[in-house]
């Protein structure tokens, strides 16, 4: 397979001297990590029989040298687009950002473009993205939609090669990454539980998001492991995750009487629950003496606020470039059953709650 490089015509073997190695070609990088040009060659493919720690010093010394693969010639030969599909619901939502990015450093490792395409989580512009692989426009796609929208689709697309990211149903049977939704938000109301708080209100996305499922489950079984029952007063969806959202639906639970108003939150986005903060101070309440409060996602946001926002951390750039190799490993091996990946999430304690 060729590389080349922005100067690759300024630098040819006659040039260098007769017998020397390339400083532009796949050679040079097999010299250089100590590996043979055919392994060089099955990492750039995204072949999945190279060590994991060979692979990471190819890959390293390909995004050093600024090498890229010579799309040109590979796409005579094999009819590829070298275009991978990154499908998002919803582009104003900054968690996604870092996933994407995620994604393009594994594809432009492996010389594949990136096209952003924003669904607004709708089964029809997702056919319509579809469309594009089968008409052999683009190689693959990434799926962030929620799982309602993919089963929508699922009787149709499941041959397709496409992976599935964040949102995920194993039963499906497409290469998935995603966290634990139900175990996640289980540690942050067992937190709040811990901090000696008995009304943990949730506000929450729309439930046909399945993270939106899994964490509402993960709340109510918290609660119910602690003798606490789960009042449906004290839970809210939303149909958006933005600031105001989340301030609204704060206002709207310190309406409960004194006794039953929530003395924690539980928000399932960062953003949200930084308008949880907006809200509660809106309505007079004091974070967290009043009322904790605690987020999902650890935006770069979350540390910056006042008060800095505990939450769960989801490891988002992770996510997207384990998508990218799941997919990529998808062209390598396609009769191969790639398996699903659940990567870990953290509890990062800070002054909210």
């Amino acid at each position: 397979m060729p590389l080349s490089s922005p100067q690759s015509s300024d630098h040819t073997p006659e040039a260098a001297g007769e017998g020397a190695v390339r400083a532009d070609s796949i050679a040079a990088v097999a010299q250089r990590v100590g590996v043979s040009v055919a392994t060089v060659s099955r990492v750039l493919n995204g072949h999945a029989n190279v060590r994991d720690a060979t692979r990471a010093r190819v890959l390293a010394e390909v995004e050093a040298s600024g090498y890229r693969i010579n799309e040109l010639a590979r796409n005579l030969r094999t009819a590829e687009s070298r275009l991978l599909l990154t499908m998002v619901p919803d582009f104003g939502n900054p968690f996604y950002a870092e996933i994407v990015r995620g994604i393009d450093s594994v594809a432009r490792q492996h010389g594949y473009f990136m096209l952003l395409c924003d669904t607004g989580a709708d089964a029809g512009r997702e056919r319509s993205y579809f469309d594009l692989l089968r008409r052999h426009r683009a190689d693959g796609a990434i799926c962030l939609d929620p799982a309602t929208v993919q089963h929508a689709l699922a009787a149709e697309s499941t041959a397709l090669p496409w992976v599935a990211c964040c949102e995920y149903d194993p039963a499906m049977g497409v290469p998935y990454v995603g966290i634990d939704n139900y175990r996640a938000a289980h540690d942050a109301v067992r937190h709040l539980i811990a901090r000696g708080r008995r009304r943990v209100a949730l506000i929450n996305s729309d439930e046909h998001y399945g993270y939106a499922q899994q964490r509402r489950d993960g709340w109510r079984d918290a609660l119910a492991e602690a003798g606490i029952a789960a009042r449906d007063a004290w839970r809210v969806n939303v149909n958006c995750l933005d600031y105001d959202a989340g301030a609204q639906a704060a206002a709207a639970l310190m309406q409960l009487p004194a006794t039953e108003a929530p003395d924690a939150i539980f928000a399932v986005s960062d953003t949200l629950a930084v308008g949880v903060l907006n809200g509660l101070r809106g309505v007079g309440r004091r974070v967290p003496h009043d009322v904790a409060v605690v987020g999902f996602d650890d935006l770069a946001l979350a540390a910056q606020i006042d008060p800095p926002l505990t939450t769960i951390a989801q490891p988002m750039r992770e996510l997207g470039e384990t998508a990218a190799r799941l997919l990529l490993r998808r062209f390598a091996e396609p009769r191969a059953r790639v398996p699903g990946v659940l990567l870990p999430h953290r509890l990062v304690v800070r002054a909210s709650g």
